[in-house]
């Protein structure tokens, strides 16, 4: 059908969380072709099944052409379909199945005819009831969890704020720094550009039309997707000599703090720190510090100043940054020995908060694993659900 042909709310496949079955975002109307839903079909993601998009729909809508949509019939029911699907059980034996290598889809011939256990309609009600009561608590637990990730991440992103925009001495005099989202500063301190005390340039991709620019390459060369790297110490692919020599490429030192300038997503504005030589592409800009500041002080100094730099790159059709306005960021100025205690006392005191968000993070895949292992179990049957167990348990003779 095409989406103008109707008013109703399209789902995209970033409107179902993975592995969660939980619709997320908001639906939207869309140009396009579209599949059409009712309420109570089941949305089983075809493209990259690993991913287990499936969706219980409780509504009549549209939705994407990599959804296929899964309608009952008499011998099985949809709550009961919808867990099964995002079983890893049969999530593994289709994605096993998927054609294309970098878009891998599910045939739906192959869903279609797949086998899968289907117990008497009461047993299928009690276990989709059990799952929703054991799920729900799960997933209340994973909320929980994340938003104590959120809170320690908060609590980081105030101290590296406070501590490079306001140092160390709270009883240091302060002034007006002039910039709003700066505030005030030591008097000692003054503001500049990046472009002042750093030289800021981006790199480029070789042609991929050019086999021997991407065959037995031992030079790093990065994109911008490693900018969430943090720190980098592995390439995102290797390049040849001959792409370095002739695509106007530059091999950025170790200690380069290397920002995303193009996407939507969280990479434009984002920074890292160079722990390897490498050259990148057009989509990063490399910024190499003088003498006079320190590479790990500018990516912490970049790292709270990221939503202030994200916006500079609004007002084009594809709110992008470049080297000249990275260049032409405001940062504070201030003596070595400053900028050297001031990253020390970032990286001890962030060791606490990182061990407490790795410990969380860790918790919620544990469970997740959890919640999956049930899933698995309850709809093949390798456990009882306790309504099933109790009624058998009354027709005993």
């Amino acid at each position: 059908i095409e989406t103008k042909e109707s008013s109703l709310d399209y789902y995209g496949m970033e409107n179902v969380a993975s592995w969660a079955g939980n619709f997320i975002g908001e639906a939207i109307q869309a140009d396009g072709l579209a599949n059409l839903f009712s309420e109570g079909d089941v949305l089983f993601g075809k493209l990259r099944p690993y991913l287990a998009k499936i969706l219980l729909s409780d509504r009549n809508g549209l939705c994407s052409t990599e959804f296929m949509v899964l309608r009952v019939n008499r011998e099985i029911q949809s709550p009961f379909l919808s867990k099964l699907l995002i079983s890893p059980t049969f999530v593994r034996m289709i994605n096993a199945t998927t054609y294309g290598s970098k878009m891998p889809r599910a045939n739906p011939e192959t869903i279609k005819n797949s086998q899968i256990p289907t117990p008497p309609l009461s047993e299928q009600t009690a276990i989709a009831r059990f799952l929703d009561n054991k799920v729900g608590k799960i997933e209340r637990l994973l909320a929980i969890k994340q938003q104590q990730i959120d809170l320690l991440k908060e609590r980081q992103q105030i101290l590296i704020q406070n501590a490079v925009t306001q140092g160390l001495n709270p009883n240091a005099p302060k002034k007006d720094s002039g910039i709003d989202w700066i505030g005030e500063i030591p008097v000692h301190w003054e503001i500049s550009k990046i472009g002042h005390y750093a030289n800021v340039t981006n790199g480029s991709t070789p042609s991929r039309d050019t086999p021997r620019y991407w065959q037995n390459g031992s030079i790093p060369w990065l994109t911008s997707g490693k900018v969430n790297d943090f720190e980098i110490s592995t390439p995102s692919e290797l390049i040849s000599d001959s792409a370095f020599r002739e695509c106007s490429l530059k091999m950025y030192p170790k200690g380069t703090v290397i920002i995303g300038i193009v996407g939507q997503g969280k990479t434009r504005g984002t920074s890292a720190l160079l722990k390897i030589d490498a050259t990148i592409n057009q989509n990063v800009a490399g910024i190499v510090s003088g003498q006079n500041i320190m590479p790990k002080f500018l990516h912490k100094y970049l790292i709270q100043a990221y939503e202030t730099i994200r916006n500079y790159g609004k007002g084009s059709n594809q709110e992008a940054l470049n080297c000249s306005i990275v260049s032409a960021i405001k940062i504070v100025v201030l003596p070595l020995h400053e900028q050297d205690h001031i990253v020390n006392f970032i990286e001890n005191n962030s060791k606490k908060i990182n061990t407490a968000i790795q410990i969380k993070q860790q918790q919620i895949e544990k469970l997740n694993e959890y919640k999956t292992t049930l899933i698995n179990a309850a709809v093949t049957g390798k456990i009882k659900v306790p309504e099933v167990t109790a009624k058998e348990a009354s027709n005993e003779p």
